[in-house]
C-alpha cells in the first residue's frame, strides 16, 4: 500500500466522521429549543457572541451552538446557581447580529459570568424558568 493512499483512507475517514458529527448535531437541534446568542465573560467590545439555540431542564440550561460539532451541550447553567445582575439593550457593534427589541443579560453562574441576548418571548422564559426555581432550603434533604 502506497503512503498517498494510506493518506487518502485516512481523510476520508475523517470526512466521513466530521459529517456524521455535523449531521447528530443538526439533528439534536432540530429537536426544538429557544433561540438565543451567548457569550463567556469577559470580552472585548461586541465579541465572543455565539448563536444557538437553549433548552430548559429541571436543573440545568443547555447553550448548544449552531456552529459547533460538538455532540452535547456547549454551555450548562446551573438554576440553582444563575443570579441575573443587569439588563440591557444592544450597543454599537452589537446591531450588526441583534436588533433593537433583544434584551442582554448579565448572568453569573456560579464562578463563570455570561451574557445572554435573547427577545421578548426568550426574555419571559428565561425569567419564569430562573424565578420559578425551588427555594435551596426548602429541598428535601436525602440521606446518605
Amino acid at each position: 500500500m502506497s503512503p498517498g493512499f494510506l493518506i487518502l483512507n485516512i481523510l476520508v475517514v475523517l470526512l466521513a466522521v466530521s459529517v456524521a458529527a455535523l449531521l447528530y448535531r443538526l439533528f439534536t437541534l432540530r429537536g426544538g429549543g429557544t433561540a438565543a446568542i451567548l457569550r463567556v465573560m469577559p470580552q472585548n467590545e461586541g465579541s465572543g457572541w455565539r448563536h444557538g439555540i437553549v433548552r430548559y431542564g429541571d436543573e440545568t440550561l443547555a447553550f448548544f451552538k449552531l456552529s459547533s460539532l460538538r455532540p452535547g451541550p456547549d454551555v450548562r447553567l446551573t438554576r440553582q446557581g444563575i443570579d441575573v445582575r443587569s439588563r440591557r439593550k444592544p450597543e454599537g457593534s452589537e446591531f450588526d447580529i441583534m436588533t433593537e427589541d433583544i434584551v442582554i443579560l448579565d448572568v453569573i453562574d456560579r464562578d463563570d459570568s455570561y451574557e445572554i441576548a435573547l427577545d421578548s418571548g426568550a426574555l419571559m422564559a428565561f425569567m419564569s424558568w430562573v424565578e420559578s426555581r425551588p427555594d435551596g432550603r426548602s429541598q428535601r434533604r436525602r440521606p446518605l
